[in-house]
């Protein structure tokens, strides 16, 4: 593995019972990662994270605060069995959402036990966000970021009460809104008036979304305690879609900040794809579980071929 490689780590959504098991029965390196987060964790998600995971039931997978530390874990099982005993040269990490933290991990600026139970406070802060407030996500196809603001600001002036914020910035034609159940249901009406395409999607809350501000104010005092060192290469800001601080006095609070914002703030995982095919060059490998991030690439970069590792070749 001589030349540089991409690494691309999925965020929720991703997640299906069975998730990893194949990894996991084919590397005793995979299966020493799902051990060390079944220690880590323990009992505290109902069982242990690798049988939730490996047998589920989907309903529990699907949760927020389940999904969030079972994606993390698995992404860095896949990359672990992958890459065996070599250090392979790495020209950029990113990932998409909760992914971030796989993508900061796999870099070398978080450990893997850090980064397990901040992904499991993240989830847990998040799930208990959605359910204090009656919120929830609209998917827009073939709209641009100008049309997803339109929709945006013709419910709001509407009343408001209401938040409607674009909260994903997937691909082209491609935008999540997130925002108060009645928002994204009155956004589904004006974007059909607008001739664009809405979709209710099955999600706990409004993500990424000023809903989430209690998730961000309790994750910031989180990451105040968790040692960020300096990435070993470019990860790519889900905020800026552009590479975290690298360096510096600040870059470690330069990263914790952007993670924070993250919750509140759309991700621009357009952005990011665009900066890494403008600026690296190197081999695309998506990690387990799922081919979300490689069918997102096909309508970001066409001509960008990303290697799927969501089970052992």
């Amino acid at each position: 593995m001589s030349e540089s490689h991409i690494i691309l780590c999925p965020g929720q959504g991703a997640q299906r019972v069975g998730m990893g098991k194949a990894w996991f029965e084919a590397s005793p390196i995979a299966a020493q990662t799902f051990g060390a987060a079944d220690a880590v964790l323990g009992d505290t998600l109902g069982a242990p994270l690798s049988e939730l995971c490996f047998n589920g039931p989907a309903d529990t997978l699907d949760r927020t605060d389940v999904a969030q530390p079972a994606l993390y874990t698995c992404a860095v099982a896949c990359y672990q069995a992958w890459i065996g005993d070599e250090e392979i040269p790495l020209a950029a990490t990113a990932g998409l959402s909760l992914g971030e933290y796989s993508a900061l991990h796999l870099a070398g600026a978080l450990s893997f036990e850090d980064g397990l139970r901040i992904v499991t406070l993240r989830g847990r802060a998040m799930q208990d966000a959605a359910e204090s407030a009656d919120s929830s996500m609209v998917a827009l196809i073939g709209a641009d970021e100008a049309q997803a603001v339109a929709v945006c600001d013709a419910v709001t002036s509407e009343s408001n009460e209401l938040v409607l914020v674009p909260a994903n910035f997937n691909a082209p034609g491609q935008i999540v809104l997130s925002g108060h159940s009645k928002a994204c249901a009155r956004a589904v009406e004006i974007a059909q008036e607008k001739s664009l395409r809405a979709t209710a999607l099955s999600v706990a809350g409004a993500f990424h979304s000023p809903i989430m501000q209690p998730a961000a104010e309790r994750l910031a005092s989180a990451l105040e305690e968790v040692e960020i060192k300096a990435p070993r290469c470019p990860v790519l800001s889900n905020v800026t879609g552009e590479p975290h601080p690298m360096e510096g006095d600040d870059f470690s609070q330069g990263i914790k900040q952007s993670l924070v914002a993250q919750l509140t703030s759309p991700v621009r995982w357009d952005a990011c794809c665009q900066w890494l095919a403008s600026h690296v060059e190197g081999a695309y490998h998506e990690m387990a579980p799922g081919k979300v991030l490689s069918g997102l690439m096909r309508r970001i970069e066409r001509s960008t071929k990303v290697t799927n590792h969501d089970e052992p070749s």
